[in-house]
């Protein structure tokens, strides 16, 4: 049975995206089998793994419409064991699309029910916002991965979102669990950065990842080549991150 996991903090700029594209080809290089679904209208994880977004004609909006079937929208990435379903500009129009539907909130927890047993992990790249994209997305998800930056503002909004993952376990999703929460963007000589660590630690301790991802130049390069940074540069700080992220949700999972 495939772990289903999102990737949300309604806060942008937060290393989002960049998980998730990296979290997929790292988790793919340990041999498991990870399908990546772009819920986000800018379609980035979509781009930063080498799918021409201009072109998809079936994608994530089509799927939560229930006018596709998932497998019609998967495409393969250019990293190995990991599939991707995009998104496209057209998903922008989802959220007034979906709000007269009845069960609005389950579109796509429906529409994966079928191939939720194909793969090991299932990757939801969710928009920056709480809006009903997000919400398809933790009623969906079996846990959700929240990126937070090591920076001044990173606990603002993250009371929001977790009151949002509350509120979602108690109407649509009492098995949602939080994954973890993954500090991003550290930069070791920075006093404040250390700081941001030492606060979210104190405050959330054991839901901490143990991983952080640090500042990477090459993490900002790779996805304008269409690649993961496990594709770009294996031997990077950010690949070597990355990879131990991966190492640390298999081994939660496997307990």
């Amino acid at each position: 049975m495939g772990k289903i996991i999102a990737i949300a903090n309604q806060k942008g700029g937060v290393g989002k995206t960049t998980t998730s594209i990296n979290l997929a080809a790292s988790l793919g290089v340990l041999e498991k089998k990870v399908l990546l679904i772009d819920a986000d209208p800018q379609a980035n994880a979509s781009s930063g793994l080498g799918i021409d977004v201009d072109n998809v004609e079936i994608g994530t909006y089509q799927i939560l419409e229930h006018s596709n079937i998932p497998e019609d929208a998967i495409v393969p990435s250019s990293s190995p064991n990991v599939d991707v379903i995009p998104a496209h500009i057209d998903l922008v129009a989802i959220e007034i699309e979906l709000v007269d539907k009845e069960n609005r909130e389950y579109m796509l927890k429906q529409a994966l029910a079928t191939i939720k047993d194909k793969y090991d992990y299932i990757l939801i790249d969710c928009a920056p916002s709480l809006g009903l994209l997000t919400l398809n997305a933790l009623t969906a998800a079996d846990s959700v991965v929240i990126p937070i930056q090591c920076e001044y503002f990173a606990l603002e909004g993250l009371g929001k979102l977790l009151n949002t993952i509350k509120s979602v376990q108690k109407i649509h999703n009492p098995d949602l669990d939080i994954e973890g929460l993954l500090l991003t963007m550290f930069d070791s000589r920075l006093r404040l950065s250390n700081q941001v660590v030492e606060e979210v630690q104190k405050h959330f301790n054991d839901m901490v990842f143990t991983t952080i991802i640090q500042r990477n130049v090459k993490l900002s390069e790779a996805p304008s080549f269409g690649e993961s940074i496990i594709n770009f540069d294996a031997t990077s700080k950010g690949a070597a991150n990355y990879l131990s992220l991966a190492e640390e949700i298999i081994k939660k999972n496997s307990n």
